[in-house]
């Protein structure tokens, strides 16, 4: 499972020419989930996600969590973050979930975020085609894995 977090000022989500998910200050969110991915590595991910200091206080340095500056969420499935572009220039989607996997922990992947703030996330539509669109502030721009979660746990 991978994500994409970064810092906004605002975002918002457009689906078919219409709005359907906004936020002003807080965390954009991509998730693509990969084959393999389980609840475990959501919950991994959505904690780390809703405990990143990267928020900045009076001193101008990254030590905010999104709770201390009630920072807002937006979670949109991509699955291309599980492109492969290692052979040719086609990128391949093979190791992204098949929307029966991938749709059930996004859901999970949304309600842990919405746990661990305590308010609504707001979403995306998955499978559509979306148009997204973001002030990155900072820019602050954040990329996790799983499989770091399994690294770390193997090193004991």
């Amino acid at each position: 499972m991978r994500v994409v977090i970064q810092r906004v000022s605002e975002a918002l989500v457009h689906v078919g020419g219409k709005k359907v998910a906004e936020i002003g200050t807080g965390l954009l969110v991509l998730l693509g989930i990969a084959l393999g991915d389980t609840e475990e590595d959501a919950l991994w991910l959505a904690k780390k996600t809703a405990g990143l200091r990267i928020f900045s206080d009076e001193a101008g340095q990254m030590n905010l969590s999104p709770a201390q500056v009630d920072a807002a969420f937006l979670v949109v499935s991509q699955f291309t973050l599980l492109a492969d572009c290692r052979r040719g220039n086609r990128p391949s989607f093979i190791e992204a979930a098949r929307p029966e996997q991938a749709i059930p922990l996004y859901e999970f992947f949304c309600l842990q975020i919405e746990t661990q703030v305590g308010k609504p996330v707001q979403r995306g539509i998955f499978g559509a085609d979306m148009k997204v669109a973001l002030i990155n502030d900072g820019p602050v721009t954040i990329l996790m894995d799983s499989t770091e979660r399994k690294a770390i746990e193997q090193k004991g």
